[in-house]
């Protein structure tokens, strides 16, 4: 039987290459690895060249030794292999657009910073078919994120309470405030499909950080059991308290042999509304990255690890989306008991 899978979805990632901007005579490059989803690469190349883009499809080595699966964390160090083969860097380096399909992206490593220097942007695309066509972006959703960009960028401070406990202060100056909408337009943007958040990278924090009962741990892809208080001193995980669950955090740090594992990074809160919190229960953790939980509306997103604002380049890097927060830069509430305002 002929297998017509990419066909569903040759019209979904068309949709999804217009929001990016893609122009007859543009060149696009469709970047996979072994395990990359082949319907996808299909789908991807078949929808640039509908729109009259010049598009060559490019594999290149996994970001895992076979058989060792790259499971979608989104904390990876990307396709290492590609550090090394000039000749795929030239060819995303003159690209106009990449769609990148490999399973842990770029969006971590300085070969990314490199290949937007050259004006390529870029589409990453990990989580599944389903995930993928619910949240697909609206022209709209980047003006929204922009918005809460410029909200942030005039704020001094950055506060989070909650009713399981949290009451957490950051600084906003100078935190390099950014933002996903889900596609990439504009030369030498990154973005994720899906994706609609806000986030900011302060330079420091103080409080508390008290994980209930169903929020997310990732990369781990599991829902918190029980609570899990964390304290922040100066930007830094400074103590964890709790039973199962702050034990598997307190490993992990443990395990990193890394000091910067312990600071927090970004920070910020989701804007997509279509999101739903559960999906992650509904997919083997191979299939997803975990986007809806990271970006949905009215989250509390949190990050350990990397900053790049403080030359901090490590890859234990923990992803922790919190429901129920109430979120305010300086005086004014943007997000209430975890219901986004405006």
């Amino acid at each position: 039987m002929t297998d017509l899978t990419a066909a569903d979805l040759t019209d979904l990632f068309r949709r999804e290459l217009q929001l990016c901007a893609v122009k007859p005579g543009e060149s696009l490059v469709v970047l996979a690895e072994p395990s990359s989803r082949a319907e996808y690469v299909a789908a991807a190349f078949g929808a640039a060249k509908s729109l009259g883009a010049h598009v060559i499809q490019a594999t290149v080595p996994g970001g895992s030794p076979v058989p060792l699966p790259s499971v979608r964390t989104g904390s990876g160090a990307g396709l290492l292999s590609v550090d090394a083969n000039p000749l795929a860097q030239q060819l995303m380096f003159e690209a106009d657009i990449v769609v990148d399909l490999t399973n842990e992206g770029f969006i971590h490593t300085t070969l990314l910073k490199q290949i937007l220097q050259h004006g390529t942007r870029v589409i990453f695309v990990a989580d599944a078919p389903e995930v993928l066509a619910r949240n697909i972006g609206q022209p709209e959703d980047k003006l929204r994120a922009k918005e809460a960009v410029e909200l942030l960028r005039g704020g001094k401070e950055l506060v989070v309470t909650s009713a399981a406990g949290t009451d957490l202060v950051a600084s906003l100056d100078n935190g390099h405030p950014g933002y996903q909408c889900g596609f990439a337009d504009d030369p030498g943007r990154w973005d994720h499909w899906p994706s609609l958040m806000v986030v900011s990278w302060p330079l420091t924090s103080r409080g508390t950080i008290v994980l209930a009962p169903g929020d997310v741990l990732l990369p781990f892809k599991t829902y918190v059991q029980e609570p899990v208080t964390l304290s922040i001193t100066d930007g830094r995980i400074a103590d964890i308290k709790g039973g199962a669950d702050a034990r598997l955090l307190e490993m992990f740090l443990e395990d990193a042999d890394d000091e910067e594992a312990y600071y927090l990074s970004h920070m910020g809160w989701g804007l997509m509304k279509t999101a739903d919190w559960f999906s992650l229960s509904m997919y083997d953790k191979e299939s997803n990255m975990g986007m809806d939980a990271r970006a949905m509306a009215g989250n509390f997103l949190f990050s350990t690890g990397p900053h790049p604002f403080m030359g901090r380049d490590t890859y234990n890097h923990l992803d922790i989306p919190l429901r129920g927060c109430t979120i305010r830069v300086d005086d004014k509430v943007v997000v209430e008991e975890g219901r986004l305002l405006g």
